[in-house]
């Protein structure tokens, strides 16, 4: 059996990255820390809506391409790897697949009126679950499906109380959202709106694990990169077997949380078990978040104190890195999630 990803998938992957690689250098993902609206690139938000990236999870009936997880996951890493400001987990990940699930039942006038604009990158939405104590892209979002007491409720962002927070990686938009339910915002409740929030958590978690194997990876090159020029006593430092040992070490995390996070979108986008789906989607977390927590620490070490300064690009990504280990739940929740399962 080939567990290999298509040709398509993969030369899809590719025109992405060379997109990115061009339109996402480190200056880019400064000026989104230091933007007082939303961050994110218009232009390139666009663009990334012509390749169809942003209508990826969305139904063709709605104007996307009707594809699902297992397209997109290859996507997601790169978009970690150049550490993209835009927010294509919060809206391409979770709320376009959540209009999607209710667009034949409770929710189809919501699907058709926003499916389509999400489709086309002229607006985005963000979930925010009771749990989270603040909303991701909470501030810049147009559309907020939001729950409360169970239910799905969709509030234009005009109709709700926002106020921006401040998070460690300054080019995402963290909200503290305080709103009001009603009859016209319900979308979903009962035993329907409990699938559907579930099936959007773990599909943010999956999202954001794919996200941290790009930042590991982008973290690891950069620090490759780095042992190979910087030279003490004479020789490039990658030579000492410290250094070595640091990067090997570095290396095999991450090479065991990809094909966890692989398997987990497959299950994602094929399985309909929802324990399954919520063991592999934890496990992929818990891997993908260990590995980029020592990522950054190696960095962090072998660059020594050239990696501590704001004005050196590797804080982009060592920041990246701890703010999504901790978003959609951290490692050790997830592997007490997985035990509740298994046990």
């Amino acid at each position: 059996m080939d567990f290999s990803f298509s040709p398509d998938q993969r030369l899809f992957q590719e025109a992405v990255r060379d997109l990115l690689a061009k339109e996402c250098p480190p200056e880019s993902v400064r000026a989104a820390w230091e933007s007082d609206g939303a961050g994110r690139s218009e232009a390139r938000w666009g663009q990334l809506a012509e390749m169809g990236v942003l209508g990826l999870t969305t139904p063709e009936a709605f104007g996307g391409l009707g594809m699902d997880e297992l397209d997109l996951v290859l996507l997601l890493e790169e978009a970690g790897y150049v550490c993209l400001p835009e927010p294509v987990v919060e809206s391409v990940a979770v709320a376009a697949p959540l209009l999607g699930d209710l667009s034949a039942g409770s929710g189809a006038a919501a699907a058709a009126e926003w499916l389509p604009k999400l489709a086309s990158g002229e607006s985005v939405a963000t979930v925010g679950f009771e749990r989270d104590a603040y909303v991701s892209e909470g501030a810049t979002a147009e559309l907020l499906l939001l729950e409360r007491d169970g239910e799905i409720h969709a509030v234009p962002w005009a109709d709700a109380s926002v106020v921006s927070q401040r998070s460690v990686d300054r080019a995402r938009r963290l909200a503290r959202v305080e709103w009001t339910p009603t009859p016209d915002t319900l979308l979903a409740d009962g035993d329907e709106a409990r699938a559907v929030l579930a099936s959007a958590f773990d599909r943010g978690v999956l999202g954001v694990a794919a996200v941290l194997l790009g930042v590991s990876q982008r973290l690891l090159d950069t620090t490759v990169e780095y042992a190979t020029a910087r030279e003490q006593f004479g020789q490039p430092i990658g030579g000492f077997q410290a250094v070595k040992h640091h990067l090997a070490d570095t290396l095999l995390k991450l090479d065991f949380a990809r094909p966890m996070v692989y398997r987990a979108a497959w299950t994602v986008a094929r399985g309909d078990d929802p324990v399954e789906r919520a063991t592999h989607v934890s496990m992929a977390k818990s891997y993908a978040a260990e590995a980029a927590a020592l990522a950054a620490k190696t960095a962090l070490q072998v660059h020594g104190a050239i990696g501590y300064t704001f004005e050196y690009d590797l804080h982009l990504w060592m920041k990246r890195a701890w703010a999504l280990n901790g978003q959609w739940g951290d490692a050790p929740w997830h592997r007490r999630r997985v035990a509740a399962a298994v046990l």
